[in-house]
C-alpha cells in the first residue's frame, strides 16, 4: 500500500501549486487584464474565467444540464480514477505517478468548479499563429497542463512495449 500512497504526494503538490497560482492571479490581476510576458505576444498572462469544461466546451449547454457536465461528470471520472489507482495491482510505478498527476490537475479544476461560482481561473494564453485555425490556443491553467502532460505520458506507457506492470505494487 505504501508504493501506492507515495505518488499521491504529487497529487497534493499539484493541487497546492495550481490553487496558489490561481489565488495569485485573482489577487494581482483584474479579470480580462493581460500581461504580455514573452516575445511580443507569444505568451500572455490573461485572467479569464471558464464556466464550462476544457476549451469552454459545454458553454452553451442548457442550465439544467451544465451542473451535470461541469461538476457531476468530472467527480465521477475522478472517483473512478481513484478507485482504479487503488485497486489495480498491474500498474507500473511510472503509470501510478502519471495517474497521480492527472488526479492532481483534475482535482485542482474541480475545486474551482465547486468553490468559485464565477468559473475556473484560466490565465495562460499562447499565440498559435493560425495553426488549426487558432490565433491563440484556448486559455488554460496549470491544472489543465498537468492533466494533459501526465495524460500523454500515461498513454505513452501504454503504447511502449514492456512498460505495463513491470513491478506490481
Amino acid at each position: 500500500m505504501k508504493k501506492k500512497a507515495i505518488p499521491l504526494i504529487l497529487t497534493a503538490a499539484i493541487i497546492g501549486v495550481d490553487q496558489l497560482s490561481k489565488a495569485i492571479i485573482v489577487k494581482k490581476l483584474p479579470e480580462e487584464d493581460i500581461i504580455d510576458v514573452f516575445h511580443n505576444g507569444f505568451l500572455w498572462i490573461w485572467h479569464v474565467r471558464n464556466t464550462a469544461i476544457a476549451f469552454s466546451l459545454g458553454h452553451n449547454l442548457p442550465d439544467w444540464l451544465k451542473p451535470i457536465v461541469i461538476k457531476v461528470l468530472p467527480i465521477a471520472v475522478l472517483v473512478y480514477l481513484v478507485w482504479f489507482y487503488l485497486k489495480s495491482n498491474e500498474l507500473a510505478p511510472i503509470q501510478r505517478w502519471c495517474l497521480a498527476g492527472i488526479l492532481g490537475g483534475g482535482l485542482g479544476n474541480l475545486i474551482d468548479r465547486i468553490f468559485r461560482s464565477d468559473g475556473v481561473v484560466d490565465f495562460i494564453s499562447v499565440k498559435f499563429y493560425g495553426f488549426l485555425g487558432f490565433a491563440r490556443w484556448p486559455t488554460f491553467n496549470l491544472a489543465d497542463s498537468f492533466v494533459v502532460v501526465f495524460g500523454i505520458l500515461f498513454l505513452i506507457t501504454l503504447i511502449l512495449p514492456g512498460s505495463k506492470g513491470k513491478t506490481k505494487s
